[in-house]
């Protein structure tokens, strides 16, 4: 070892010599920032101490159009009963025969229809329209809640066509058919359309207001389709 290296191993001793001394001597004197009983515990302290790595956030899915927002955890976290009121219900229970008159009717139109688009359109009104079916009974039922209201009269609910006018769809076929199942259909989802933005404003359980965007978006949609199957 050199007289240089020497020196400078000498130096670092001496300074580490230096620290230790001095808290002993701070430990020895009593420390004014410790607490005076060995039991006790700063408020601070106490906040400081975390139980677990808090949870991540949970990704939110908007509306139709808006972006997905990052929640955290505790603020989703909600063990209260689903809400709903009696305008949620009401909803419900009509537009099952709704969505079910427009069943019917896409239903004639595989053996009626003289246009194949209006064919493959009735086509997916079934696939759409059938599963919504089953999602609001299974609302109804979870709930324990009757899938007709007692006194309701179906035939006054808005776009709901008449049975003169589903006789008459019955008996067309070809072009006069095409004609008729645009006409009906059309008035049809303006109402679903309708009924769907009313609940918008009135309603409060989650699970019918996101269908209700769903289907009032959708129908919306389909009624601009139609107008395009229009015969000339």
């Amino acid at each position: 070892m050199t007289v240089r290296r020497a020196r400078l191993l000498a130096v670092v001793i001496s300074a580490a010599i230096i620290v230790v001394l001095a808290v002993l001597a701070v430990r020895a004197t009593g420390d004014p920032r410790r607490p005076a009983a060995a039991g006790a515990t700063s408020p601070a302290a106490t906040a400081a101490s975390p139980t677990g790595p808090p949870p991540p956030p949970v990704l939110v899915p908007g509306r139709p159009g808006e972006p997905a927002v990052a929640r955290s955890a505790q603020e989703l976290r909600d063990d209260s009963p689903p809400r709903y009121n009696g305008l949620d219900t009401v909803f419900v229970q009509m537009m099952i025969p709704h969505h079910e008159q427009a069943l019917e009717m896409s239903t004639l139109a595989q053996e009626r229809a003289g246009d194949p688009r209006i064919r493959a359109y009735a086509d997916r009104i079934r696939a759409g329209q059938g599963p919504e079916i089953k999602v609001l009974r299974g609302w109804l039922a979870t709930r324990g809640l009757p899938e007709t209201a007692p006194g309701h009269d179906h035939a006054g609910m808005r776009g709901m066509q008449s049975p003169e006018a589903m006789k008459r769809l019955t008996a067309a076929r070809g072009v006069e058919f095409d004609r008729l199942f645009i006409a009906m259909m059309t008035d049809h989802h303006q109402g679903a359309v309708t009924m769907a933005t009313d609940l918008l404003s009135v309603g409060v359980d989650a699970t019918l207001n996101e269908l209700a965007t769903s289907l009032a978006t959708e129908q919306a949609i389909e009624i601009a389709r139609l107008r395009e199957l229009t015969p000339p």
